[in-house]
């Protein structure tokens, strides 16, 4: 699994750079400048908010000052992303989770303390931005006490070569069923993310119905993973 000492020695970007056969990345000056794009309208004097929908809820990796359960209109959670590296190979692509148009998602927000947002939100991008699937925008996220704040998403790049749109059912199910890469299974990251929205009082029903039909198809016996509760 990915820690956070591997954002710190920006490792994913060495390990794309070794496997350039499968991935493309996105030269350093403009991973940089769509950092500080993102940052124009953000004040430095208030905390900062992330919102996350997959993995980013189970491993954040970053560290933050609190989380609470919060969703967003305009985006569903999806896998609409192929991974030739992390969840998959260049033989046998796997998927990853992207916040695509319409509906609503249910997730996690972060908030970031002001004074380590700068540091914090490089090695989000270190994670998300180095291959340019996200074209990270700010959202209006409400708490369960429907509070309204401003928070930084990674929606999916409708122009990525690795975005694939909405995909037959059958052919997310063998997909998710049968990749690996570096960081694991496509199975075991939809298990992830299944078991920690529900530990977080979030019901996926597509996602749970999703992880159903994956375990029959790969026949195997699902460990959940430890994933605090929020406020834990």
């Amino acid at each position: 699994m990915l820690t956070r000492e591997d954002l710190e020695h920006d490792l994913l970007r060495k390990t794309y750079e070794h496997n350039r056969h499968a991935v493309t990345m996105v030269p350093e000056d403009e991973f940089m400048a769509s950092l500080e794009r993102i940052l124009e309208p953000w004040d430095p004097a208030h905390d900062l908010w992330v919102f996350g929908y997959g993995s980013l809820i189970w491993n954040p990796l970053f560290h933050y000052v609190e989380k609470q359960r919060a969703s967003i209109h305009g985006y569903h959670r999806a896998f609409c992303l192929r991974s030739r590296l992390g969840r998959g190979s260049v033989e046998n692509p796997g998927l990853m989770l992207g916040l695509d148009r319409g509906g609503r998602c249910d997730g996690v927000a972060f908030r970031i303390a002001a004074g380590h947002v700068r540091h914090e939100l490089t090695l989000v991008w270190r994670r998300e931005m180095i291959l340019g699937s996200y074209a990270p925008r700010w959202v209006n996220a409400r708490n369960g006490g429907q509070h309204k704040v401003k928070a930084i998403a990674f929606v999916v790049n409708h122009r990525h070569p690795h975005y694939v749109g909405k995909l037959p059912h059958e052919t997310v199910i063998k997909t998710l069923a049968t990749a690996h890469g570096k960081f694991g299974s496509g199975a075991d990251y939809l298990y992830q993310t299944v078991d920690c929205l529900a530990n977080h009082g979030i019901n996926d029903a597509y996602l749970s119905k999703l992880r159903a039909e994956v375990m029959i198809a790969t026949h195997g016996v699902h460990h959940a993973i430890e994933c605090p509760e929020i406020g834990a």
